[in-house]
């Protein structure tokens, strides 16, 4: 139930957006260039960290869109839980591993991050942009999560999966561009 009295009880992300207009733009144009630009991590690797970082964070309503979003991209169904359960003993792919854990460091004590932390990230193969581009869906989903957390927004799996897989199919711009044409 969304703390903003102005608006229905069952409010999703998409209906503040409407409310709040101004920065709703601007804030799908970043999840657009942040989780479907050109990236060295494919738009499904992205949206695995922002449901990593969600769940880590506790934030249900993210970490269950963006879970059936990366799941829409090819992630294998159960691993996220697995991921935000125990990241060592999980199935994920080793060269995601140190990233989601520089992810999972960055979310939980950020002034901890250390070099080695980045020298892990590079030990799996990824380069400077990679690891730039993680720490942005990092700070994004941080973000998010303190945003919907903060005004009250809680989902449940039905709309998570209809939101997971508009969010697959249109993207971010596609959004926007429904939020504008509401305008």
């Amino acid at each position: 139930m969304s703390y903003l009295k102005a608006l229905p009880a069952e409010t999703a992300l998409l209906d503040v957006f409407r409310a709040y207009p101004g920065p709703a733009g601007p804030l799908l144009d970043l999840h657009e260039q942040v989780m479907r630009a050109e990236s060295p991590f494919t738009p499904g690797e992205r949206e695995l960290i922002a449901a990593y970082v969600s769940g880590l964070n506790g934030c249900d309503y993210c970490h269950g869109i963006h879970t059936v979003t990366a799941e829409a991209f090819g992630v294998p169904e159960g691993l996220l839980a697995a991921a935000v359960q125990d990241l060592d003993s999980a199935p994920v792919d080793e060269k995601m591993r140190p990233v989601l854990a520089y992810a999972g460091k960055l979310t939980r004590t950020p002034s901890r991050v250390t070099e080695a932390d980045a020298e892990a990230v590079f030990a799996a193969g990824w380069d400077e942009r990679a690891l730039h581009d993680a720490v942005l869906v990092c700070a994004l989903f941080n973000f998010m999560n303190r945003m919907v957390e903060g005004v009250g927004l809680r989902a449940d799996a039905a709309y998570a999966e209809v939101s997971g897989r508009r969010l697959h199919e249109v993207g971010y711009a596609g959004l926007g561009k429904v939020l504008a044409a509401e305008s």
